[in-house]
């Protein structure tokens, strides 16, 4: 898969297209200008029945926070799925500790060290009180330079519809905070799940890169955004690639 600006263009309004796929016949977003113009309409507040995820995070490393990111996503009925697609997979991440919080909140996931915790998807309104008491997470710190780890996702209760495989995530690093690089991760783990690219008992190796190119091999899927520095271009944040031999000790 070429990474050329044409093929961003494309690969993003697949994305917008596959999420809700009446844009298709209604709305022309046939150029990277006008994709920006509408992806900026939906950065605003939810509206009361759009889908919104919670993240609330105590003590984070991102390598278990991938794996667990791709549990909750697995653990979604597919209307649930569906109903946080159509509103492009929109997570919102809180500063908090989720071992005191369990007693007033109903969380979805909570990760097995207790570090982090899944409220959602939901309508907005369900995680109001939530949102009200917690401030948002502030991950300013670079992420460039975190070895190249495996993760292991969980087999589920039942056998899969195909025997695990292994791919790497890379993410790009050049200009990206550690917010940046959740939000990236968690689109393309998300959506990536739901594409059933990515099953229980799957090895995800993630690679931290400055740029992400064709060196990689062949991506399976990518997230796609306007560049930090220039808004009227499309880069490439993360990228899952097709299945690759073994080759980085296991991080479970």
């Amino acid at each position: 898969m070429t990474l050329s600006a044409d093929r961003l263009l494309s690969l993003a309004l697949e994305r917008l297209h596959t999420a809700r796929p009446e844009l298709r016949a209604r709305r022309d977003l046939s150029s990277t200008e006008a994709l920006r113009a509408f992806r900026a309409e939906l950065t605003g507040d939810a509206p009361g029945d759009e889908a919104v995820a919670v993240v609330v995070i105590g003590t984070l490393d991102l390598f278990p926070w991938v794996r667990e990111t791709c549990v909750f996503t697995s653990s979604l009925t597919p209307e649930d799925a569906q109903a946080w697609r159509r509103s492009l997979t929109r997570t919102v991440y809180l500063a908090g500790a989720p071992d005191r919080l369990q007693g007033r909140f109903a969380f979805d996931h909570v990760a097995p060290d207790g570090a982090t915790a899944w409220l959602g998807p939901a309508p907005a309104a369900a995680s109001t009180g939530l949102r009200r008491l917690l401030k948002s997470f502030d991950g300013r710190r670079g992420v460039a330079g975190l070895p190249a780890t495996t993760v292991v996702i969980p087999p589920g209760p039942e056998p899969g519809h195909r025997p695990p495989v292994h791919r790497a995530v890379h993410l790009a690093t050049d200009g990206v905070t550690l917010t940046d690089a959740l939000v990236h991760l968690n689109h393309l783990l998300a959506e990536a799940v739901m594409d059933r690219l990515i099953i229980p008992g799957d090895r995800l190796t993630v690679r931290c890169v400055p740029q992400l190119d064709d060196s990689a091999g062949t991506f399976a899927a990518l997230r796609i955004d306007t560049a930090t520095d220039a808004p009227d271009r499309l880069h490439a944040f993360a990228g899952l690639t097709q299945e690759i031999p073994d080759a980085v000790p296991h991080h479970r």
